[in-house]
């Protein structure tokens, strides 16, 4: 059954849905106070802790995009049924060589079973997580990135890019025909691609499986 939400929770639900449509990963909160004029993030998370109370998103303590929506518009479906109908069976690609294709069949570790449910998008494969340079966001080493793929992307989406022999996960900035490769951790540098350089845009993360034990 829905809940009555009001007005300032509605707008609030809305931008959550809207950014995870548009990068693949729900908003801060910073980013929630300053889409609606708050002074404050404080005032975001009262309302995501009402939004919670209420059942209309999930909320991970500790995590600065820790937002997951419960989708409960949904129609009932056979308790049988819908798991076989929900789930995907997606390819873990590993360390990519240079030079071949992402979902050459020596990039894949293995194949697992995930429900459909947990993507903004439906992905193409699970993309093992190297480094830390999008710490910050929430993506880190050993994480699986789920990835849709396509050679197109909008700015400021997260993305699979490849730059010569690398495959590496950035957030893409478009300013007219100046493309960079933004980190999510000032200990490392935005890429800018030059005319003329090996880049390609291999997909957009759509999102995200955390294999590690939580501390």
């Amino acid at each position: 059954m829905a809940v009555k939400l009001t007005l300032r929770q509605q707008q609030v639900l809305d931008i959550i849905r809207s950014e995870i449509q548009r990068t693949g990963f729900p908003p801060t909160r910073a980013e929630i106070a300053k889409a609606l004029g708050f002074k404050s993030a404080n005032a975001a998370e009262d309302h995501l802790k009402a939004l919670a109370r209420k059942g209309a998103i999930e909320l991970t303590a500790g995590a600065s995009r820790g937002i997951r929506l419960v989708d409960d518009d949904s129609p009932a479906t056979d308790s049988l049924i819908a798991p076989l109908l929900q789930a995907l069976q997606l390819p873990i690609i590993g360390h990519v060589a240079a030079g071949s294709p992402i979902l050459a069949a020596e990039h894949i570790e293995r194949e697992i079973g995930v429900e459909s449910s947990l993507f903004s998008q439906t992905p193409d494969y699970l993309l093992r997580v190297r480094g830390l340079s999008m710490r910050d966001i929430g993506i880190l080493e050993g994480d699986l990135l789920a990835v849709k793929k396509t050679a197109d992307a909008r700015n400021g989406q997260v993305v699979v890019a490849r730059i010569g022999d690398d495959v590496t996960v950035k957030r893409l900035q478009i300013n007219g025909k100046l493309v960079t490769l933004l980190p999510e951790n000032p200990e490392f540098q935005p890429i800018t691609i030059r005319p003329g350089d090996d880049f390609s845009l291999e997909g957009i993360a759509v999102g995200l499986i955390r294999t590690a034990p939580l501390h």
